[in-house]
């Protein structure tokens, strides 16, 4: 009985000289590129959340205009502070300094 992991190298080293013998090259893809994703780190739960935040930012925004804290913002609008701030990143807002 051959063994399995040099029937699998075989297999490889078969279809690299056919993919070389063909004409085909070797490209380094850069970091944190995929075609798998379109961004890195993104999965069903992280897109869910984020579209949580979209929700939110157009109340997020209304504070931010209104000239309050970041702190006010998020007392008012119920939600905790860090998360107002992240909403604001995401969407370029600016809250008024303490």
């Amino acid at each position: 009985m051959p063994d399995p992991r040099q029937a699998v190298i075989d297999d490889l080293n078969r279809q690299m000289d056919q993919f070389f013998g063909a004409g085909g090259s070797v490209r380094e893809i850069p970091r944190g590129v995929s075609a798998h994703a379109p961004h890195l780190g993104t999965t069903g739960h992280h897109e869910r959340l984020r579209a949580e935040r979209d929700k939110l930012a157009p109340s997020v925004k209304a504070q931010a205009e209104t000239g309050c804290t970041a702190a006010e913002a998020a007392k008012a609008l119920g939600m905790h502070v860090k998360r107002v701030r992240l909403i604001a990143s995401e969407n370029g807002l600016r809250f008024r300094e303490p």
